[in-house]
């Protein structure tokens, strides 16, 4: 059963999807974390039920971060993706809270270095922001460069941080 509720953070609402999980923290191990007009971002499907109660381990886990108490998750996810999407997105969970990386950085922690253009797409394809820190990935000239959930709410997420760059 997919489940799903709606919690209020300071870059927008987040839509949490999730599904039904006897090993996860409160039940449910998470999809999908997105913002409204996200690209690629979930929205609320026929045959979907709301259950705030099931993310109430994620949301209090979330209120935590913003609240400037907490610096990291533990959620079990669900999040589906190619083996190479997978590699990627353990090299963005590798990324240290309070830091920025690379896009190049990133490829070769993923061990395909010669495919940051891959990489890119597979950090833009990321069903958990927030969650998974594809905001800490920034161009390699130091610019901020695309976010699905937009660029403002990236510099925010960075600002909160008060991310620097890694060493």
């Amino acid at each position: 059963m997919t489940l799903y509720t709606t919690v209020d953070s300071p870059v927008g609402p987040l839509l949490l999807v999730g599904e039904e999980s006897a090993t996860a923290p409160g039940g449910t191990a998470l999809a999908s974390v997105s913002l409204p007009g996200q690209k690629r971002g979930a929205v609320v499907q026929d045959g979907w039920r709301q259950d705030d109660a099931a993310f109430r381990v994620v949301a209090e886990q979330l209120r935590a971060y913003f609240a400037g108490e907490s610096t990291a998750f533990a959620v079990e996810c669900t999040a589906r993706g190619t083996d190479f999407q997978r590699r990627v997105w353990a090299a963005l969970d590798a990324v240290p809270y309070g830091t920025t990386t690379t896009y190049t950085a990133v490829a070769a922690a993923a061990g395909s270095p010669g495919a940051v253009r891959a990489v890119g797409a597979a950090i833009g394809a990321n069903p958990l922001l927030i969650v998974r820190p594809c905001h800490r990935v920034i161009g390699a000239d130091g610019s901020l460069t695309g976010y699905a959930g937009g660029l403002p709410a990236k510099q925010h997420l960075l600002a909160h941080e008060n991310a620097r760059p890694a060493r």
